[in-house]
């Protein structure tokens, strides 16, 4: 049996927290595929430039891929965390910046890209000899490992995660701000879920998680209860 749990849902869902807690529970490795795109983002912006129209919208696939194979830009498994490197490089902070989240979305919609991703993810979960990867994203469950026994979609409200997301970045959660990064929420959603490759969708066999007013706590428990029914050890 594939020892994957694959986690997907929209922007600030609390994928990669809920992702990183439950295979710390289980004793699997964690792989954020968000953070593979945010490094080739990277990648492109300080080796390509931003591109037509200040977007990213005038970059080519086959060029970004080439860009990451010479770097080049890679997940490395370190402890239970597969981290992102770029020319050797641990780039896990530099790629939450505001700058790489701006393009991520125009860089990740581009079908060669999308498939160099995938094929990276395969080949490091293939690399963990035998060992159980939780895998959280945002086509996990219906493109990358659509053989994972285990598919959760989480969702929650976007004024909920805009709450969130404010709340990580340490702001103060008023109402203005929360209508701002709300509605910014609602945009990245529409961008993903009707993009032409891999739309942003549940699997037809995910467990759907509406974590809206659950704890962090809850959602992790919940995951692991479901694992632990799964798979065996």
């Amino acid at each position: 049996m594939l020892r994957v749990i694959a986690i997907d849902g929209p922007a600030a869902s609390g994928k990669s927290s809920t992702a990183g807690l439950v295979a710390e529970r289980l004793g699997w490795a964690h792989l954020d595929s968000g953070a593979l795109y945010r490094a080739l983002t990277l990648a492109a912006l300080d080796n390509i430039g931003e591109g037509g129209g200040g977007k990213g919208d005038g970059w080519s696939g086959p060029r970004i891929v080439a860009v990451a194979e010479q770097l080049p830009v890679r997940l490395v498994l370190t402890g239970a965390v597969f981290r992102p490197e770029v020319a050797g490089v641990d780039v896990g902070e530099a790629i939450r910046s505001e700058r790489v989240t701006r393009h991520v979305s125009a860089l990740a919609a581009i079908p060669e890209v999308r498939t160099w991703v995938n094929a990276q993810q395969r080949r490091a979960v293939e690399g963990g000899q035998g060992r159980g990867v939780v895998v959280d994203g945002r086509d996990i469950g219906t493109v990358v490992f659509p053989e994972a026994p285990l598919k959760i979609f989480l969702t929650a409200t976007p004024d909920e995660r805009a709450r969130r997301r404010l709340s990580q970045r340490g702001q103060a959660v008023d109402d203005d701000l929360m209508r701002r990064e709300s509605q910014e929420l609602a945009a990245r959603d529409t961008a993903d879920s009707t993009r032409a490759i891999a739309p942003l969708k549940p699997a037809p066999d995910a467990v759907l998680l509406d974590t809206t007013t659950l704890t962090l706590e809850q959602q992790v428990t919940g995951v692991v209860e479901l694992a632990r029914g799964l798979f065996p050890g």
